[in-house]
């Protein structure tokens, strides 16, 4: 797994996971706004466009990012977050070690499986997944996401260059994942961010994480929808990563 990195080392850490089909670019703009008071750190997650292998699961990306945390960062960070495929790694790791982090951020994660989706997937990525480098294509693909404009060419740039085959491996395990048990053990103060416009299953997915995690800070964001809130609104979530963490 790469890891870019912004700001100073010695200050507390922050790690923040990219959506599935995205890249690290998700939170740039997050990173440079919080790099003069927080270490930054975003990994690229596997089988995506800068990856040094090849995605396999939900489970093993939360392994190497623990092993990372064990080995350049003494074990524990001050706050992970995750939007959607991110946001479920992160849940993963949370349920791996219980003091992972002193705080956690989770936007948009599926934990209720979707058994038709997740077989329609292989088939219809077969079928379609050449257009993905049809620029206009792309283009329409783009703007059903509701992504800034401004991010359209490192969006066709990397979704260019993820494999077919990883591309249906990150998707099957997304809509696959189920929460575990453990991760009631978890200290962590966690917070889960859904827009109000996002799809049933994540607003209800959103309400059954904090079901199970009763201590779970849920936020419903009026008018947004799936990813907005990292991916357009870097200075709302800067803030509401000082809120966190200052415990407001």
């Amino acid at each position: 797994m790469i890891f870019m990195e912004y700001g100073p080392d010695q200050s507390d850490t922050i790690i923040l996971l990219h959506g599935g089909g995205l890249s690290w670019w998700n939170y740039r703009e997050i990173a440079e706004l919080l790099q003069g008071e927080y270490h930054i750190i975003l990994p690229i997650l596997d089988g995506h466009a800068g990856s040094d292998r090849p995605f396999t699961t939900i489970e093993e990306n939360a392994e190497e990012i623990i092993r990372f945390i064990d080995e350049k960062l003494s074990g524990s960070v001050l706050l992970i977050g995750g939007l959607s495929l991110g946001g479920q790694i992160l849940l993963e790791m949370l349920s791996k070690r219980k003091n992972l982090c002193s705080y956690a951020l989770a936007e948009s994660a599926a934990v209720i499986p979707s058994k038709l989706t997740n077989m329609l997937i292989a088939p219809t990525f077969g079928c379609s997944y050449g257009l993905i480098k049809n620029r206009s294509f792309s283009k329409l693909q783009f703007q059903s996401l509701h992504i800034k404009p401004d991010l359209f060419e490192n969006y066709y740039r990397d979704t260019c260059q993820i494999k077919k085959q990883d591309m249906i491996a990150f998707m099957k395990e997304s809509t696959a994942y189920v929460l575990k048990d453990s991760i009631k053990e978890s200290s962590a103060i966690i917070h889960v961010y859904v827009g109000e416009k996002e799809k049933r299953e994540i607003l209800l997915s959103a309400k059954a994480i904090c079901r199970i995690i009763p201590s779970c800070k849920l936020h419903q964001m009026d008018g947004l929808r799936h990813g907005e809130f990292s991916i357009n609104h870097a200075d709302r979530y800067a803030n509401a990563i000082r809120q966190i963490v200052k415990g407001e």
